[in-house]
């Protein structure tokens, strides 16, 4: 079963803040060359090419046209291998995502939707194999609205073992009480995934700067302040935490012993000035 699909990146990066490199002195942007290691003369854009070192200093080179001799079967078209269950995908292997829609033609508009609306109702990602920039990628396919969503995956060589990095954590053991307060803490401040929240503090703080010396307003470097130690023992904090919390659920019920006392004292008196 094929359907002929279009391949959209699903993300930008035209809204970020960027610099070009200029000369201080003339206010001129500046342009990079390419210059040869050995004879340090500058290399014109039609002699740069493309070479694998197979000794020390020593290249093969690879010509684009030879490139294109690598015609395998994902190279115009997403081959897909397999479905797997969502949870089972490691979230360190995705890479890159891309929009993906059908193609023109009622015939690939049916394909795509019996495609999508299947792994739908399974909850099934398809993995496949396509090949962007003369590289063959493993790439994940999953519904998305109408359409799909493909994320290309990072192959296991890519990916470094944790357990250099893990294997050292100790594990204390902890009270049940310190952890019911921590699930406190969490529920306290429980909310939705909502990227439209996200806010990106220093792209704002460098347009502001921007506008700001664009204006011919100086920009004031301000002092280095000393670094603030604000590192705080965790679970120091949960046991203080956890004492106040039980010694506010003692303190009321020593305020009522001390009110009845108080209570029975005063009909006492009472029966004596009757009495009297």
């Amino acid at each position: 079963m094929t359907c002929p699909i279009l391949l959209y990146p699903a993300t930008t990066q035209a809204e970020k803040t960027r610099f070009h490199q200029i000369n201080k002195k003339t206010g001129h942007r500046l342009q990079q060359q390419m210059i040869d290691s050995e004879t340090e003369q500058v290399v014109d854009r039609d002699d740069k090419g493309r070479g694998y070192e197979v000794t020390k200093g020593k290249y093969v080179e690879i010509e684009d046209d030879e490139l294109e001799t690598i015609q395998i079967e994902s190279t115009h078209a997403i081959e897909i291998d397999s479905f797997v269950p969502k949870d089972e995908i490691d979230e360190r292997y995705r890479d890159k995502p891309y929009y993906i829609t059908p193609g023109s033609g009622k015939v690939g508009v049916d394909a795509f939707a019996v495609i999508r609306d299947a792994m739908k109702d399974k909850g099934r990602v398809a993995l496949g194999r396509i090949v962007l920039a003369h590289r063959e990628h493993v790439i994940a396919l999953e519904p998305m609205d109408q359409g799909l969503v493909g994320t290309t995956l990072r192959n296991p060589y890519e990916l470094r073992d944790a357990k250099p990095y893990f294997s050292t954590i100790r594990s204390p053991r902890v009270s049940r009480d310190m952890i019911a307060l921590a699930h406190h803490i969490l529920d306290s401040k429980a909310a939705h995934f909502d990227p439209s929240q996200f806010e990106d503090a220093y792209e704002n703080a460098l347009k502001a700067l921007v506008r700001r010396k664009a204006k011919g307003h100086t920009i004031e470097v301000p002092e280095k302040q000393p670094a603030q130690d604000n590192v705080i023992d965790l679970m120091q904090a949960l046991r203080q935490s956890l004492a106040d919390a039980k010694g506010r659920t003692q303190r009321p019920a020593a305020t009522r012993k001390t009110a009845s006392r108080r209570r029975g004292r005063s009909r006492t008196t009472a029966r004596r000035r009757q009495a009297a």
